[in-house]
């Protein structure tokens, strides 16, 4: 038999800052734990674009899917509603600067953006592949559907593998560090 324990009673305490939903929510889901990727695209001129994104799962094995949650503000989510395939790399946990770099909206767009980092193209969509990640996966666009402020883009995967077997970068309470060692 499971024993249950209730919730507290009431509201929790909440400071002044903690009366926003929106803060709210963002702390919230902040307390779980997610892996970190930088998708990629190739825009109508060939210039590559990426951003980080950590909203990322695997959706099926037959066939093979992905998905991800892009920002409509994202400079990549026009590249890719418009007909672009995209990559996906799953960031080793020493890529924290690369994680910073690509969600900076200050970082120069196109082929700029992607200065000092190694990388090749993906075999399918020729979109970035960061070669110090751990993992890569190169999609199609299977689907595509408006959520909110992002869209949810389900990738068929064409193309996979892994580059690395050091941890990946996890993203927690607004902080970005490698996964450790489980037991």
């Amino acid at each position: 038999m499971t024993t249950r324990t209730p919730l507290p009673a009431g509201p929790p305490t909440r400071t002044a800052t903690e009366k926003d939903p929106d803060r709210r929510f963002r702390r919230a889901a902040a307390r779980f734990p997610t892996g970190v990727t930088v998708v990629t695209a190739l825009a109508a001129d060939g210039q590559p674009h990426g951003t980080t994104v950590n909203s990322f799962t695997t959706v099926s094995l037959d066939p093979r899917l992905i998905l991800i949650a892009l920002g409509r503000r994202s400079r990549l989510h026009e590249v890719i509603l418009a007909g672009s395939d995209f990559a996906v790399s799953v960031l080793a946990g020493t890529q924290q600067e690369d994680a910073r770099r690509f969600a900076d909206p200050a970082r120069p767009p196109g082929a700029a953006g992607f200065a000092g980092r190694a990388w090749r193209p993906a075999t399918h969509c020729g979109a970035p592949v960061l070669l110090d990640a751990v993992a890569y996966f190169d999609c199609a666009v299977h689907a595509a559907h408006p959520t909110g402020d992002h869209t949810l883009l389900v990738g068929r995967v064409q193309d996979f593998g892994v580059l690395g077997h050091t941890p990946a970068l996890l993203f927690a309470d607004s902080r970005l560090g490698p996964v450790k060692e489980l037991p």
